[in-house]
């Protein structure tokens, strides 16, 4: 049975996405000035296909979502689909990625946390104001093939 694409209960989340994903990411690709990419999941309870806007921050072939669901004190939807579902499509500006997420911890998640900070300078606010939530960062990574490379893999190619 096919997934159906449910669009965000949320106005903003829901326009932006159809802004964005209408003009290959050059309207409605930013928030506050910085350039962000359309992170799709499928439903951790529903199985229907998900859709957020999330910060591009990207180093490398990997690309990194935070939690942080703005500082408040509980993870954003999009969290438990990737715990749940860790195989994603991730559109960047005309470019639709397929990828794998997986949770970072650790010295890992301390490396990425750097990476991110510089991106999007609100995440130690969002730390703070979160009530001790510890803000998830998951790495989406490129799929590795069956000779042992890894690739950001297009949707649309073999």
């Amino acid at each position: 049975m096919a997934s159906t694409y449910e669009p965000s209960p949320r106005d903003q989340v829901r326009e932006q996405v159809a802004l964005d994903e209408a003009t290959d990411g050059r309207e409605g690709g930013t928030l506050e000035g910085r350039p962000v990419v359309i992170l799709t999941t499928t439903g951790a309870k529903t199985g229907n296909i998900r859709k957020n806007p999330v910060m591009r921050i990207k180093q490398g072939d990997t690309y990194v979502a935070v939690a942080s669901n703005a500082g408040a004190t509980s993870h954003p939807s999009w969290y438990r689909n990737l715990i749940a579902h860790p195989q994603v499509s991730l559109q960047d500006g005309a470019t639709v990625y397929r990828l794998r997420a997986r949770e970072a911890d650790g010295e890992d998640k301390v490396h990425w946390c750097g990476v991110a900070e510089r991106f999007w300078p609100h995440f130690p606010e969002y730390r703070a104001s979160a009530g001790g939530r510890d803000i998830p960062v998951i790495l989406l990574e490129p799929t590795e093939t069956s000779d042992g490379h890894t690739h950001l893999e297009q949707d649309g190619e073999g």
